[in-house]
């Protein structure tokens, strides 16, 4: 098994293909995050995921025994309110196509979050997952891009998974308005750098410090990478080690679980 390196003093770690899978827990949580601690390592979850608020995954991991407080759960959601906080003034219009996580997240940094019927004075665009996404949503959100209003995704992942397998990510549908407008837009989730750089502010700690754990070579690996972060693949969700031993740069450590990673050998 791999040994955690002395210098690494915190951890920013996925979460679906490292701590659960289709919700179902992945080793043994409350032991895993119990050594973490017992270690003195801090800690932050980083998850392209925008459906969700951070309450709503501080809420599914104290079901699976793992006490955590709302700073530790950083989002794609709330890194692209972020990058829109910054260029827009307080109560900017924004025209959101994204459920609960997302919503949330822009309203926290005091911008108007704008149905579909009124979204022709939105100054942002921003897209993530929906499951209530139609037509009248995509077209209004093309026609904005093309008239040069900014795009912004929380993430590019083609495929979200389900229980009964990969569905159409937020990728999918961003490039629905990419192909009709011409324009890319601006990433905050992995693999860009912009979540990575909020995990890390909330950690408080220099980057070289911070192991980010992932599953996903194009994203948690990339993005960590990308970061200038120590990086760690582990085995339980979509990379194999196949694909890990030919991935540059080269990675830290590659893992089967979590556990490996914070469990010392005998």
């Amino acid at each position: 098994m791999p040994l955690l390196p002395a210098f690494i003093r915190g951890l920013i770690l996925d979460m679906d293909g490292v701590i659960w899978k289709a919700d179902a827990p992945i080793g043994d949580l409350p032991a895993i995050f119990a050594e973490i601690r017992r270690r003195g390592l801090k800690f932050v979850f980083a998850t392209n995921n925008s459906t969700r608020t951070p309450q709503q995954y501080v809420d599914q991991l104290a079901r699976l025994g793992v006490a955590v407080e709302g700073w530790q759960v950083v989002t794609s959601s709330l890194a692209a309110a972020d990058l829109i906080a910054r260029q827009l003034p307080a109560h900017a219009p924004v025209f959101a196509i994204g459920e609960d996580g997302l919503i949330q997240a822009l309203i926290e940094k005091n911008l108007i979050v704008l149905p579909a019927e009124s979204a022709e004075s939105a100054q942002a665009v921003v897209l993530g997952i929906d499951r209530k996404v139609n037509f009248q949503k995509m077209a209004e959100a093309a026609l904005l891009v093309r008239r040069g209003v900014p795009f912004y995704a929380t993430n590019l992942d083609k495929t979200f998974p389900t229980p009964r397998g990969q569905i159409p990510g937020a990728g999918a549908w961003a490039s629905v308005i990419i192909t009709a407008s011409g324009s890319e837009p601006i990433v905050a989730g992995k693999p860009s750098t912009a979540l990575m750089e909020l995990a890390l502010a909330r950690l408080a700690l220099p980057r070289e410090a911070a192991l980010v754990v992932g599953d996903r070579l194009e994203t948690d690996i990339a993005a960590g990478q990308a970061a200038h972060c120590p990086t760690a693949l582990v085995l339980s969700g979509v990379s194999t080690r196949a694909q890990a031993q030919a991935w540059a740069p080269k990675i830290d450590l590659i893992a089967n679980h979590l556990t490996d990673i914070v469990t010392e050998t005998v």
